[in-house]
């Protein structure tokens, strides 16, 4: 329950309580600013607070914009005012500051939060009326211009995404927000939604492990379902404005979930007649895995940057203004609404290898296309990098013990050159035919892996390092399984990729949601990059190939269990502020 409490004398014919008790606010009346605080003093510190000018007149989407967003401790529309307990103390000091200066006189709510001693967002309302009318005739054209404007029809368009792949804006959204309200109006949550979607997934995964035509053909529907599932969730969110750092950790793990359950359920279908593409399952992992990290790594490095300015960017801005430019360059990067399209209708009409190998050609493309571009961005840009981004770049590269001690040493060099030459030696090692080879290569990439963060991160490209370090590692175990010729270390190399992956996703998430990285502990007791690319060396030289599928997934079980439960009870009981991701497509 929140509180709004009610200044002034109320308006005959207003429809301000009603609106403010659907939105859940229990309203308390205040005469003037002395009595709004004397309210303000007896509700509870763990509710949130409103004050509100009894003159109000306005959309009641625009009183729920300004009054109930989570993601924000305080926020204001003209006349109306909100505070979370979080900001509660600020609040209270400027009504004590009004109610002194203005004595009896009626509360200015605007003028209140003129006063307030902290930011204030203020969400931008467009066509929607929000306003307090100074005289009855004022008031009329207030109430004229509410009744112009449709605030549901508003509600509904503003609950999709304002950037979006092509086939999400054209094919999806223009029904799965109909789905999202119908949603709200039986008092679903957004996180039930994210649920649905990955048990929808799931089951379009065990479709096609059938390795029959018609599962396949019944996972290519379930995969669309999901994905119209996986929007809904978003715009149900934006919809109700219930966000939360739990619903926005589940939306992106979930996706991510689902996506590679459904890679190897293509894989176990493939199995079933004849046809063994784990490799191939394990590679499209790999390579959507490292995408994300790039457009991650990019995104850390820049995020406060100084003098963030340069042609490239220039260039990106003016291709922007055409407007069918626009749709070519958001399908070339092969979001997730393109991506998941292309493997329904591939895995429905042709063979899991045709979906693989397509998805890679497409995954491939896009990532040569975004890499090139933010490299010449870096290249041109002239900008100097703050030490959160430095840090932020670190806790991305993932390093453990191994490499921490190695980066006590003076730098030896440039820290991407110094990775490249580490990862070149190791890719060299595991195509050398010899035994201990890889190995050694191992130990040379762990030493290069501590040098390359011996210091900070700033430089032009060093948002390449923990990309880098990401290819390395997983592409270690995929050569690693596939020469040892079983049929169960390419499955048991694709869950440890898996659960590996997860732990950088976790710390991708934590880090966006200004949470910080895992703890310490996690990453000395899974190794780090450069521990694990060590550990899965040595298993690979010492025991036969049985004997290596059976410790990788000994390896993957121990590391997915520890990841799995330090995140599950960290985002459970995360004190971290509601956040909601708007970012680029996935």
């Amino acid at each position: 329950m929140s509180t709004a409490i009610v200044t002034g004398q109320p308006v005959p014919g207003s429809s301000l309580e009603n609106d403010l008790r659907a939105l859940g606010f229990e309203v308390r009346p205040a005469a003037d600013a002395t009595d709004a605080e004397a309210v303000l003093a007896t509700v509870p510190n763990d509710r949130r607070v409103a004050v509100v000018d009894a003159r109000f007149v306005g959309h009641a989407h625009a009183l729920r914009l300004g009054l109930t967003d989570p993601r924000f401790p305080l926020a204001a529309i003209p006349g109306a005012v909100t505070a979370q307990p979080a900001a509660r103390q600020a609040l209270a000091r400027a009504l004590s500051r009004e109610a002194s200066a203005g004595g009896g006189t009626v509360l200015a709510v605007d003028g209140l939060v003129t006063a307030l001693d902290a930011d204030v967002h203020r969400p931008e309302l467009g066509s929607l009326v929000a306003a307090v009318p100074a005289d009855p005739q004022a008031r009329n054209e207030a109430r004229q211009a509410v009744a112009a404007v449709d605030d549901e029809a508003v509600r509904l368009k503003s609950a999709v995404k304002s950037r979006d792949g092509f086939f999400t804006t054209f094919f999806i959204s223009p029904y799965s927000r109909y789905v999202a309200r119908w949603c709200a109006r039986r008092g679903l949550t957004p996180n039930q939604v994210t649920t649905a979607s990955l048990l929808t997934a799931l089951i379009a995964a065990s479709c096609a492990a059938t390795g029959t035509r018609a599962g396949f053909v019944a996972a290519g529907v379930l995969l669309i379902a999901s994905f119209v599932l996986d929007c809904t969730d978003g715009q149900l969110a934006r919809y109700s404005l219930q966000y939360s750092t739990l619903g926005a950790w589940l939306d992106a793990t979930f996706d991510r979930a689902k996506e590679y359950a459904y890679y190897a359920g293509l894989a176990l279908g493939a199995a079933r007649g004849g046809d063994d593409v784990w490799a191939l399952a394990l590679g499209a992992m790999i390579l959507q895995t490292c995408r994300h990290v790039v457009d991650f790594s990019f995104n850390e490095a820049n995020h406060d940057a100084t003098a963030n300015t340069s042609p490239t960017a220039a260039l990106s801005d003016r291709l922007d203004s055409v407007g069918w430019t626009v749709w070519v360059r958001r399908m070339i990067v092969l979001p997730i609404g393109e991506r998941w399209a292309l493997i329904a209708v591939l895995t429905a009409a042709t063979t899991p290898r045709i979906t693989f190998c397509v998805l890679l050609a497409g995954c491939a493309l896009a990532a040569t296309y975004t890499t090139a571009g933010r490299v010449l961005r870096s290249l041109t840009r002239k900008a100097s990098r703050t030490d959160r981004a430095a840090r932020a770049l670190a806790d991305l590269a993932d390093n453990g013990p191994l490499a921490r001690l190695a980066g006590r040493r003076r730098p030896f060099g440039p820290p991407l050159l110094v990775a490249l030459g580490g990862a070149a030696v190791l890719a060299v090692s595991l195509f050398s035919g010899v035994t201990w080879a890889p190995v050694a290569g191992a130990l040379v990439y762990a030493l290069t892996s501590g040098q390359a963060l011996a210091r900070p991160l700033k430089g032009a490209l060093d948002w390449l390092v923990p990309p880098l370090f990401r290819a390395a590692e997983y592409g270690t175990v995929l050569v690693l399984a596939s020469k040892a010729g079983v049929n169960g270390a390419l499955p048991a190399a694709f869950g440890l990729v898996a659960a590996v992956a997860y732990h950088h996703y976790d710390t991708v998430y934590r880090i966006r949601g200004d949470a910080g990285a895992p703890p310490a502990w996690l990453v000395r007791a899974v190794g780090g990059q450069e521990g694990r690319t060590l550990a899965v060396t040595v298993l690979a030289a010492v025991l036969t190939a049985a004997q290596f599928e059976v410790a990788l997934t000994v390896l993957a079980v121990a590391v997915a269990v520890l990841v799995l439960v330090e995140s599950i009870r960290f985002w459970v009981s995360s004190g971290a502020p509601a956040v909601h991701d708007e970012g680029e497509p996935a």
